[in-house]
């Protein structure tokens, strides 16, 4: 995977669902970072709104909001999800997304539950192909963490 798509955000539900409806009826195909795609039989088993309430370590109380598609392999290797079965899924949820913008997260679980966000989706060969990108952590109060050269020297209100 390359640098330029691990900077990129997060794809909008406005973005995705536009996508989806100018994709007519195609079977959908998803792409990890490095290029290779995940089991054409996953199911879409939850789409949600996840809410994340925090303070950094600088004291900044934030909020992260995101519209997360939660994925599942199971057994039934015939089972193709399409674009107009994710569109009537996103539909089915608007109540719960509450007609907000969100940026778009997929969950996937290999040896570890992980969340990646969606950075695009478009038709290759007759497929939708949505890809992921990185998701990455950071200190988010730098100025008050990294303020010279040391973090969490005693008396710098960090850590």
């Amino acid at each position: 995977m390359d640098n330029e798509n691990e900077m990129t955000s997060s794809m909008k539900l406005s973005e995705l669902r536009a996508a989806l409806a100018a994709s007519g009826e195609l079977p959908i195909t998803v792409v990890w970072t490095d290029g290779e795609p995940i089991e054409a039989h996953f199911h879409v088993t939850e789409v949600g709104r996840v809410q994340r309430d925090f303070i950094d370590c600088g004291g900044t109380l934030r909020s992260v909001v995101t519209c997360l598609l939660q994925t599942w392999v199971g057994d039934d290797v015939d089972h193709r999800i399409t674009t107009t079965k994710l569109l009537k899924a996103l539909d089915a949820a608007a109540p719960v997304l509450r007609g907000e913008d969100l940026p778009v997260e997929l969950e996937y679980e290999a040896c570890n539950v992980v969340q990646l966000k969606v950075v695009s989706a478009a038709i290759e060969d007759g497929l939708l192909v949505v890809r992921l990108g990185k998701k990455n952590t950071d200190c988010l109060a730098k100025d008050v963490c990294l303020p010279a050269s040391s973090c969490c020297e005693p008396g710098s209100g960090c850590c």
